[in-house]
């Protein structure tokens, strides 16, 4: 049997000789690793690509529709994608999305606003407003905006909770009954870790961590500009852990390789001393963006382990 290290090839074999130093680079990292991650998608009832959610600014924010095979009404999950803020698009998490609309559930998966071009708050307010707008929609698709979840990976993850914390005290705004949360940024205060991946060929490890920190300041200082104040690191938009009481049920997952284990840990200490439900999930051997990488087994198994989540927390 294989173990972690031969698994992790792929993943090393798409950062090559080394990790993104711009913002380019590590858009055209995700681009090529999109490629990789989207075969062999599962079939599903329909599939609505680019569909307008608002335009603002000179920039268009779309969700792709991802609609279960049946009648519905099918639960409603609004997705937001990763990317570190910079980076990443529905088509970088298709079949992601899919997976979940496989599994019975309506997903909007959300093209919002990136930095540097955009930076914070936009990409938090298109997802603020684009859940709104999916729970609006969700009929026209066979949804049930009811029984309506929000989920997202990495900065994404970061967004959905904030965008979740944010919504329970919007007048009239829908109730979120669910939230997933793929290892996740949640309090900026302590994001400064390193990625502890096996260095590809020709980088040390002390390398790749150094590399690793570059790459999470790139990010850091697109979306929050340089040298952010203390007061914008612990805005609730910014770093939702300070809000986890205002969070509904949620499913907190992230991989024990994953420099951003700690912030999961961080947020499941919130949540259980605010006594909101939650399941915490740190899967052995996994790193940071897993639940993508099917050539991992631990990917579905995690997957359905969210869907079953949603099913039990939502009504199927």
């Amino acid at each position: 049997m294989s173990d972690a290290s031969d698994a992790l090839d792929p993943l090393t074999a798409l950062i090559s000789q080394k990790l993104p130093e711009s913002v380019a680079e590590l858009r055209a990292l995700l681009d090529g690793f999109a490629g990789l991650m989207n075969t062999d998608p599962p079939e599903i009832g329909a599939f609505h690509e680019g569909v307008r959610v608002r335009e603002i600014a000179g920039a268009r924010v779309t969700s792709d529709v991802h609609v279960p095979k049946g009648a519905g009404p099918h639960p409603v999950l609004v997705y937001l994608h990763g990317g570190g803020w910079v980076a990443g698009s529905p088509a970088t998490h298709r079949k992601l999305a899919q997976r979940f609309a496989d599994a019975g559930q309506l997903v909007f998966n959300i093209d919002y606003r990136l930095a540097p071009e955009h930076p914070f708050p936009a990409p938090f307010e298109d997802c603020l407003y684009a859940v709104q707008w999916a729970a609006e929609q969700a009929g026209r698709y066979g949804g049930d905006a009811g029984r309506l979840a929000v989920g997202g990976d990495s900065a994404g993850g970061n967004l959905a909770a904030a965008v979740a914390a944010a919504l329970s005290e919007v007048a009239g705004a829908p109730r979120v009954g669910a939230v997933l949360l793929l290892y996740g940024v949640f309090d900026f205060d302590n994001i400064g870790v390193g990625p502890p991946l096996p260095p590809p060929p020709g980088m040390s490890a002390a390398e790749m961590e150094v590399a690793g920190q570059k790459l999470l300041a790139l990010m850091v200082e697109s979306y929050l500009g340089p040298q952010p104040s203390q007061a914008l690191l612990r805005d609730p938009r910014v770093s939702p852990l300070h809000v986890a009481s205002k969070l509904p049920p949620a499913y907190v997952l992230a991989g024990s390789l994953d420099g951003l284990a700690a912030q999961a840990e961080a947020l499941a200490k919130e949540l259980a001393r605010a006594g909101i439900t939650h399941e915490h999930v740190v899967v052995d051997g996994m790193p940071h963006g897993f639940a993508q990488m099917e050539f991992f087994p631990q990917a579905r198994q995690s997957i359905d382990r969210m869907a079953a989540f949603l099913a039990t927390t939502l009504g199927s």
